[in-house]
């Protein structure tokens, strides 16, 4: 289906309701750049770093694109999904069903969920949600919850400290989005509704951040201009 949500005047904070969730596929293909392309080396890394029956945690799972493709690959792994949104859940669960993934899926807050010893944690686009008075606290929590040599892997929208270049990147983004459709009101009634809602980090704060919180190694694997997808190392 295709994303319309922002065709008329919003009068609300974004959330991950119902009407974002049945076109939230449509809205990453439109929305974010090069997105097939983070999933695929997300893809990579992810089952470079599965051992056989190994856990992989995706936070902030949406629709479980990640978690499905992973599944049809071997089914020796536990693959569990954490989203607080139940109208994404509903349709993860659709597709899961629809695909036979084996996957499981929860309704839950990520920073107070119990977490088994796992080989992986992903998170696409979902640490600039988090509030970043505790955002560091989930880093500590994913740390702490992954074996030794263990990785997390998450993209992130980014910004630079740089002010030019930062409005410049932003227009550049903004490019991208009307060449896939989006008008000037769409993408204006988006940016109010995120405001306050998404609070990105420059490429080096989210670096420092994962150093600061467990992990030996943090870099970025994957870059389109204010768009980055990092690897930490346990």
């Amino acid at each position: 289906m295709n994303d319309k949500v922002f065709t008329k005047t919003i009068k609300k904070q974004f959330e991950f309701d119902e009407e974002v969730a049945v076109v939230f596929d449509d809205m990453l293909s439109r929305s974010v750049p090069h997105y097939e392309e983070s999933q695929k080396i997300t893809q990579f890394f992810a089952l470079k770093n599965l051992k056989q029956g190994g856990i992989l945690y995706d936070l902030g799972c949406s629709t479980a694109s990640l978690l499905i493709y992973l599944a049809k690959q071997t089914n020796d792994l536990t693959l569990i999904g954490l989203d607080n949104s139940e109208a994404m859940l509903t349709q993860a669960r659709k597709k899961a069903n629809a695909l036979g993934a084996n996957i499981e899926l929860y309704n839950a807050n990520i920073l107070e969920f119990e977490y088994e010893q796992a080989d992986v944690f992903v998170s696409n686009y979902t640490l600039q949600f988090i509030r970043p008075l505790v955002r560091e606290k989930l880093l500590q929590k994913i740390s702490t919850s992954l074996k030794k040599e263990g990785v997390f892997i998450f993209s992130e929208k980014i910004i630079s400290h740089h002010p030019k270049l930062n409005k410049d990147l932003i227009e550049f983004y903004y490019q991208f989005k009307k060449e896939n459709g989006y008008s000037e009101f769409e993408i204006a009634q988006k940016r109010e509704a995120l405001e306050n809602v998404l609070v990105p980090y420059s490429e080096e704060e989210n670096i420092q951040m994962a150093l600061n919180n467990g992990f030996k190694h943090c870099e970025i694997i994957s870059r389109w201009a204010n768009f980055a997808t990092f690897i930490a190392i346990k």
